[in-house]
């Protein structure tokens, strides 16, 4: 057996590189261990055709949390990050079209296309919203507290919070209280008219979650995304050259900290001696002796697939077979002889921007609420939509070395996919799922079917088999009140700890949970190595 190590870090996602970061600066040795033959996880870049890359899976970042980004000083490992204006153009199906800003001023400009009275409610709904953002992003900071025995740090914390929440005043606490078991749905019509602008901004509280926008408990989602980004359009910025490039810094971050990673290395098995963890077994049946082994993979494939439950509480055992990590989301990818033309942004209906600035950001297609509702409704019954909800971006055009010159790439999520399908199985769907998704999109844009020179369309199941994200759940659990904060994954586990002594989480699959923020992995960082003083 060879020397062992100090920690074993199972995968090389965003989050297990930025545990692997913290732990390496506080001196320690830890291994990377991921089963593919690059680090990244779902934040990754890939050639899928001649002279075409594309972010494979995430095309945006969270963004990433400020001072995970501050202190691996990923600037000095060549990222460079692309901020878009305007954020998100949404096309209508009359032909006009709505973009949304940084600057409220701006957005407001564009809403008042639509309607002066939601113009004037954007600019301070987007005030409220980043008031809340800011008491919000405390509580994403750290670890929630314990239901029975509280710490004094937990105490602290939550007097922290608690102050940050009584310095919003009476109308805005009242607000948040009221808005995190509502629908989304319901939230926005309390402040818009315009049901463009309704669905655009609801849409932030249903991605890539099991949810539609008139399910109770939407609106919590929608807040968790905004303490990371109070903007209530939502993130748009990139790296230059994908996703990839994001995780690829963060991994030199990490091995100049003192970091090892090994790509190829696939964890078959998690050792367990005495209720402690020992270390793991690769699938080429080399031992890799640990004290400490922290997963990065989502929580089901942690406890149900890479140990025995034997060594698993029966409580603890059926509460994370009911976990709840079916994924309702597709990626298509796709490779463009040229630039898509959007009927929303012929002629003046671009409002002055230019049609290639407009579509710089991301692309959203939804333009309606019940449109999005009628999606997640075909999806509850184990099908896809014939006609999704899409999150689109266009990287090539802020970032040319994406593709040819002349040629683009077009990154599509497509919601609603279910994991399980009522009526045959995803590999035989595939194409029906990628013809849907183009058919959608050309009747905004007419002339992108013949645009088209290849294609990659990604299925749940897909997710699962070749990218390791069980159930295809893109957040390694669904996003939902009973699965968020101390209950993410399950109450009385939301501490990065597990039931056996030495194993830890660090994945998407505990709190925040929110995507692309390195929250996740900072927060695991931290309490681990509280254990290992």
């Amino acid at each position: 057996m060879p020397a062992a190590q100090n920690i074993a870090i199972i995968g090389g996602g965003h989050n297990a590189l930025v545990t692997a970061f913290y732990l390496a600066r506080a001196g320690h040795k830890p291994v990377v261990l991921e089963r593919r033959g690059a680090v990244g996880g779902a934040a990754i870049t890939d050639e899928f055709h001649s002279g075409f890359r594309c972010s494979t899976l995430a095309h945006t970042t969270g963004p990433l949390r400020p001072d995970v980004a501050r202190e691996m000083q990923l600037e000095q490992f060549d990222l460079h990050m692309i901020y878009p204006e305007p954020r998100v153009f949404a096309p209508s199906p009359d032909g006009r079209a709505l973009l949304l800003f940084s600057a409220p001023a701006k957005s407001a400009a564009e809403i008042a296309k639509f309607s002066a009275e939601d113009a004037e409610n954007y600019v301070e709904f987007h005030n409220v919203l980043g008031r809340m953002a800011a008491v919000l992003s405390q509580a994403m900071m750290f670890t929630p507290p314990s239901i029975d025995h509280p710490s004094a740090d937990d105490v602290w914390n939550l007097l922290k919070t608690g102050r940050g929440f009584r310095s919003l005043g009476k109308k805005d606490m009242f607000r948040l209280l009221r808005w995190g078991p509502m629908a989304v749905a319901d939230l926005v019509s309390e402040w818009f008219e315009t049901e463009l602008l309704r669905a655009t901004l609801a849409a932030r509280g249903i991605f890539g979650t099991a949810l539609g926008p008139w399910s109770a408990g939407s609106a919590a989602v929608f807040l968790v995304r905004a303490a990371a980004d109070g903007d209530p359009a939502g993130p748009a910025s990139f790296p230059r050259g994908g996703l990839g490039a994001l995780t690829k810094a963060m991994a030199a971050a990490a091995t100049r900290a003192g970091a090892e990673i090994r790509t190829g290395a696939e964890v078959a098995q998690i050792l367990v001696k005495d209720g402690a963890v020992a270390g793991v077994v690769l699938s080429t049946g080399e031992e890799v002796a640990a004290k400490t082994v922290i997963s990065g993979a989502d929580p089901q494939r942690t406890f149900l697939k890479l140990m025995d439950p034997v060594h698993l509480e029966p409580d603890f055992l059926g509460k994370m077979q009911h976990y709840r990590s079916l994924g309702t989301t597709a990626k298509v990818n796709l490779a463009l002889g040229g630039l898509p033309s959007f009927t929303a942004l012929q002629g003046a209906a671009a409002g002055g921007w230019g049609a290639n600035r407009a579509m710089m950001g991301r692309i959203h297609i939804g333009p309606e609420i019940d449109y999005l509702e009628r999606a997640f409704d075909v999806s509850k019954y184990g099908d896809f939509s014939p006609h999704p909800y899409l999150d689109v971006t266009i990287p090539s055009l802020s970032d040319p070395s994406l593709a040819p010159p002349g040629k683009h790439v077009m990154s599509i999520y497509a919601q609603y996919a279910p994991f399980r399908l009522k009526h045959g199985a995803w590999p035989s769907q595939r194409a029906a799922l990628g013809e849907a998704v183009v058919k959608t999109l050309a009747a905004y844009a007419p002339n992108l079917p013949e645009l088209i020179l290849d294609d990659v369309v990604i299925t749940p199941h897909d997710l699962e088999e070749t990218y390791g994200l069980t159930g295809g759940h893109i957040f390694h659990g669904e996003l939902a009140l009973d699965q968020l904060f101390t209950m993410r994954p399950l109450l009385d586990w939301a501490r990065y700890r597990t039931p056996l002594r030495g194993l830890y989480l660090c994945g998407s699959g505990t709190h925040p949970g929110n995507g692309l923020t390195g929250a996740s992995g900072a927060n695991a960082a931290r309490e681990i190595l509280k254990d290992l003083r």
